[in-house]
C-alpha cells in the first residue's frame, strides 16, 4: 500500500503533482494535497493507472476530506519562462494556496519549487506516495475539465478527447484550423506553424 511510505515524515505533510507538461496546448496545473488521516479514500492510486471514471469519484472524495489547492501557470508564462520552470511555478503556487501550510512537501520529479517548507523530490513519486498519487489525481481532473471547457470554446480541435497533446486528430486540427490563444508558441509543433 502507498501509505506505508510516508511514515517517517513529519506532518502535516503535502503530497505535490503536476499535470500537462507534454500537451501542445493549455495551462500547466498542478495540485498540492494534506490527507485527512482518518478519510483517506480508497483506490488513491497514479492518476495515468485509472480510469476517467475512478478518478473523477476519487477526486470528489478528496475535495470533501482532504486540504487541497491547485497552481496553474498560463500557456503565456510557460511561453514566457518554459514548461519546467512553468511547472515548477504552478507547484510553487498550489502549495501556497493550501488553507495551512504544511510542514513537510513530497514533490513528484527531480526537481523542486520554491517551497516555504523542507521538500523531497521523488522520482515516479505518484506511484511510490499516496499524497503525491492524491495530487496527481485531483490535478489531472483540474487540467481534464479545462480542457473540456476548451473544446467549448474551440471545437474544431478536440480537445476534450486528447487534452492539449499531439495527437493526429489535433495535429490535423492544426493544419486546417492553425493555432489558437490556447497553443504554445514555444513548442516546437506549434513554433513551426507561426
Amino acid at each position: 500500500m502507498l501509505i506505508d511510505f510516508e511514515k517517517n515524515y513529519p506532518a502535516p505533510l503535502c503530497g505535490v503533482d503536476e499535470v500537462g507538461r507534454g500537451p501542445w496546448a493549455g495551462a500547466v496545473v498542478a495540485a498540492a494535497v494534506i490527507l485527512n488521516p482518518l478519510h483517506i479514500p480508497a483506490g488513491i492510486n497514479d492518476s495515468k493507472k485509472l480510469s476517467a471514471k475512478k478518478r473523477e469519484i476519487i477526486c470528489a472524495e478528496l475535495k470533501k476530506h482532504a486540504q487541497w489547492a491547485i497552481g496553474i501557470a498560463s500557456v503565456e508564462e510557460i511561453d514566457q519562462l518554459n514548461i519546467l520552470q512553468a511547472s515548477l511555478l504552478a507547484m510553487r503556487r498550489a502549495v501556497l494556496a493550501l488553507p495551512s501550510p504544511p510542514a513537510f512537501a513530497l514533490v513528484d520529479g527531480n526537481r523542486a519549487p520554491d517551497l516555504p517548507c523542507p521538500c523531497e523530490t521523488i522520482i515516479k513519486g505518484d506511484s511510490i506516495s499516496i499524497s503525491i498519487a492524491a495530487a496527481s489525481i485531483i490535478a489531472k481532473v483540474t487540467r481534464d475539465n479545462m480542457l473540456t471547457e476548451l473544446a467549448r470554446e474551440y471545437p474544431q480541435y478536440g480537445f476534450e478527447k486528447h487534452a492539449g497533446y499531439g495527437t493526429k486528430q489535433h495535429q490535423l486540427a492544426l493544419a486546417e484550423h492553425g493555432i489558437t490563444p490556447e497553443h504554445r508558441r514555444s513548442f516546437a509543433p506549434i513554433k513551426a506553424l507561426l
